[in-house]
């Protein structure tokens, strides 16, 4: 097992502050319009520029895990890099500040698929970060930081109202050949290697339950996500006034 070079709640408590830090920045922003018209879609939009800084750097810092520790491809609970450590921290913490975020904004009603993700997340990422095994698999479970650079540019026009631009209609497309490489495929190859947990008592066979659950909200997702963009006249006209938010 490699030694711990810094304590890990350090590094959590240091990561939490880091995005609340960065909201708080973000927060500084113009606003659209249509956007600060509305303090719900207000929130909104502050939240998803969060999302949207964790994905470009996390998902960018995981394919270069992969590319400096390919053995992460394959051994997913014994490959351990520094770095790979260093981005399960990292996403760790903003998973804990959206949490909390979410928490105090009062929205954890409308968002509450947001917060089972988030606790399944954290609870996969901290036998990496406490026990320092499957550091590998949740680097791989990051790639999937890639393609929310496209779903959140996506979220964020749909809550400015701005799906008739040229430019999400290229990203709708664009999203969706990322949702395959990045979410789909990855997740389907992870299962497969969890899978060999199965009949075993370990925290492999725990992780594998989350992932199982992770696999059902990644396909719910893909379906909305179909309708939505591509199935529009499926849609019903009477959407919840909020639903933009998991949509």
């Amino acid at each position: 097992m490699p030694p711990m070079l810094v304590p890990a709640l350090p590094l959590l408590l240091g990561a939490t502050l880091t995005f609340r830090a960065i909201r708080h920045a973000l927060c500084r922003l113009p606003l659209p319009a249509h956007v600060r018209a509305d303090p719900l879609r207000t929130w909104r939009w502050h939240n998803l520029l969060v999302s949207f800084a964790h994905s470009i750097v996390s998902g960018i810092w995981a394919l270069l895990c992969i590319w400096q520790t390919p053995e992460m491809l394959v051994e997913i609970e014994k490959a351990w890099s520094l770095s790979g450590y260093l981005l399960v921290c990292f996403s760790a913490g903003y998973f804990i500040h959206d949490t909390v975020d979410i928490v105090i904004s009062h929205q954890s009603r409308a968002s509450w698929e947001y917060l089972v993700h988030h606790v399944m997340a954290m609870g996969a990422f901290f036998s990496g970060i406490f026990w320092s095994r499957f550091v590998g698999g949740g680097v791989l479970t990051l790639l999937v930081e890639v393609s929310n650079i496209f779903l959140t540019i996506r979220m964020m026009m749909k809550i400015n109202n701005a799906q008739h631009l040229l430019l999400y209609q290229v990203n709708k497309y664009i999203n969706l050949v990322m949702y395959f490489l990045f979410r789909l495929a990855p997740q389907a190859y992870l299962t497969h290697l969890f899978l060999g947990y199965a009949d075993q008592r370990t925290l492999g066979t725990f992780l594998l339950a989350i992932l199982l659950m992770l696999d059902v909200m990644i396909l719910v997702y893909f379906s909305r996500l179909l309708r939505s963009d591509f199935c529009p006249q499926r849609v019903p006209n009477h959407q919840h006034k909020d639903k933009f938010l998991t949509e």
